[in-house]
């Protein structure tokens, strides 16, 4: 049989070849960035000034000081830094090779590192001399045997005391045995994975998140269109680069050919004074940061010498932080995703109708999720069984639903989860929400338990299997409780052996000796939990109690 694709003159003879398609890669950003504007400033970290040329070198020495060691297609290299250049450069240098960059929550605890570690098959991991003893205590449960490069950084001086040196080498002699000049590719399948970012494990270990060039490159891309970024932003890095890549952003810094001003630690001084002495005019973050700035003190403060646009995404923002923050001269746009869609997706696209509301019903509508990207294909509310697309009503709730280029590939080594994820031909966010008739969706609940606090994902089942370990604890059930500063933060609700005892305190700095410090339970409420009929936990009406709660 004829295929009618194939027998039209529109395909016969018009093959793809090298000089009519590449395939897509955010790495072709960087090599532009520095052909089009060699001497304009790429990146600012205290004293350290480096243009767009100088960048693509280290980039280029990273990459072939990597090769030199083996590393490359299907090599997995990890990253332990906060903000600073080295994490930047090695979104480009660590793809150069081939390989596959995995950029590591720097809140997690030594379990989950090595877990993160093994699980990834990291072959090197490059880390910040701030994260030594974290690192050292991951690295002896690793089952593997790692490359390790440290990040000695003089800005650290600031904010840590400098841990030990666990690497063979730091990051800057390593760049100095690389070749500026290395001869790097682009992939030939753009479908190759570029980078792994895991989840917050909310049904018990992380899962792996695979990202494929073709998604970050338009995700990239996409990340500017939503914002309207323009030429040449300087970007403030409030947003950690190891949280789905900063959204894209170190990406689409360099197809904008923007600034990159590093930042250690996100403190609301420090973020004022970017602002009026390194001309900042973007940047990202949770709401909690969003609450930081416009709770800084006078001494904190410094007056804006030019409106600052700030995308801000995780659990939804209060509407009044939006309106404080507009009133004090900020630009918000609030966008949504999950990191199995590259970071943000959808944007509560502004109409200019809507500038002439009152303020308070203004910040309201700013705080729904809104519509898809223009790299996002589809995106829907729908019955999470039969997909039938909700009323859009505002009311009738469904689950959020996305699909396009910016979905990932899908979970490393978890058939079953990337299946389950993608049934039907959509990817399932676990999200709730409504469509309004406008087509703006409205996230309402999260039909999975996860936490939000301070943009940090918090799975509840981690928290309740520590719980269940203390000799007192009975039984114990962690849920979301609703706090002015955080967002959210965990509450547990426990009921305690008979004969038991134990406060609060006792609970809750048992907690500290096991978790991350952001996934320690702030609230202890004692006695028994509400169960149903077949001893399942009722969380719907904890979650009440702990909204009733006077908020700290």
């Amino acid at each position: 049989m004829t295929n009618p694709w194939q027998d039209n003159p529109y395909e016969r003879d018009l093959d793809r070849t090298p000089a009519n398609h590449t395939a897509l890669t955010p790495l072709s950003f960087l090599a532009r960035a520095a052909t089009v504007y060699p001497t304009r400033t790429a990146i600012i970290h205290g004293t350290v000034r480096r243009t767009w040329a100088e960048t693509y070198a280290r980039c280029r020495r990273l990459a072939s000081a990597l090769a030199a060691r083996g590393v490359g297609i299907g090599s997995t290299v990890a990253l332990m830094a906060p903000n600073v250049p080295e994490a930047y450069e090695a979104h480009f240098g660590v793809p150069m090779t081939g390989a596959v960059l995995n950029a590591i929550n720097i809140r997690l605890d030594a379990d989950a590192i090595a877990f993160v570690l093994d699980h990834g098959e990291a072959d090197v991991l490059i880390t910040d001399r701030e994260f030594a003893a974290v690192i050292k205590q991951a690295i002896a449960q690793c089952d593997r045997t790692l490359t390790v490069i440290d990040i000695d950084d003089p800005q650290a001086q600031d904010y840590a005391t400098i841990g030990e040196r666990l690497g063979e080498i730091d990051y800057e002699a390593l760049l100095t045995e690389g070749d500026p000049d290395f001869a790097w590719q682009p992939p030939t399948d753009e479908w190759q994975a570029i980078a792994l970012n895991y989840t917050s494990g909310t049904t018990g270990n992380p899962k792996g998140v695979v990202y494929h060039h073709r998604g970050a490159y338009l995700n990239a891309l996409g990340q500017g269109l939503a914002w309207e970024l323009g030429s040449h932003p300087a970007y403030l890095w409030t947003l950690p680069m190891f949280h789905c890549n900063g959204w894209c952003f170190a990406w689409t810094l360099a197809a904008f050919a923007g600034t990159s001003v590093c930042l250690r630690r996100v403190e609301p001084a420090a973020v004022y004074a970017a602002i009026a002495g390194e001309g900042v005019t973007h940047f990202c973050g949770a709401p909690v940061v969003m609450n930081m700035i416009v709770n800084a003190t006078d001494t904190e403060r410094q007056p804006l010498p030019h409106p600052v646009q700030v995308m801000t995404a995780g659990a939804a923002p209060p509407a009044a932080v939006i309106e404080r923050m507009e009133e004090a001269g900020f630009r918000v746009t609030h966008v949504y995703g999950l990191t199995e869609c590259y970071g943000p997706a959808t944007v509560c696209a502004w109409h200019d109708a809507w500038n002439d509301l009152p303020s308070e019903e203004r910040a309201t509508l700013k705080a729904r999720q809104g519509v898809r990207y223009h790299v996002l294909e589809g995106l829907m509310v729908a019955d999470p069984e039969t997909l039938a697309p909700v009323t859009p009503d505002g009311e009738t709730m469904g689950e959020v639903f996305m699909r396009g280029n910016v979905v990932m590939k899908g979970y490393l080594k978890n058939r079953k989860a990337t299946e389950e994820a993608f049934a039907g031909g959509w990817f399932h966010t676990g999200d709730l929400g409504v469509m309004h008739a406008d087509g703006y969706i409205e996230i309402r609940d999260r039909s999975k338990d996860i936490i939000i606090s301070g943009g940090e994902n918090i799975s509840t089942i981690e928290v309740e299997d520590v719980l269940y370990r203390h000799p007192a604890v009975l039984e114990g059930a962690v849920v979301a409780r609703p706090d002015d500063h955080w967002g959210e933060t965990p509450c547990a609700f426990v009921t305690l052996r008979p004969e038991a005892t134990a406060t609060d305190a006792e609970i809750i700095a048992f907690c500290r000796e096991k978790l991350a410090r952001f996934k320690v339970p702030r609230t202890v409420v004692f006695g028994p939990l509400p169960k149903t009929s077949t001893g399942k936990i009722q969380k719907f009406l904890l979650r009440a109690r702990a909204k009733e709660l006077d908020h700290p």
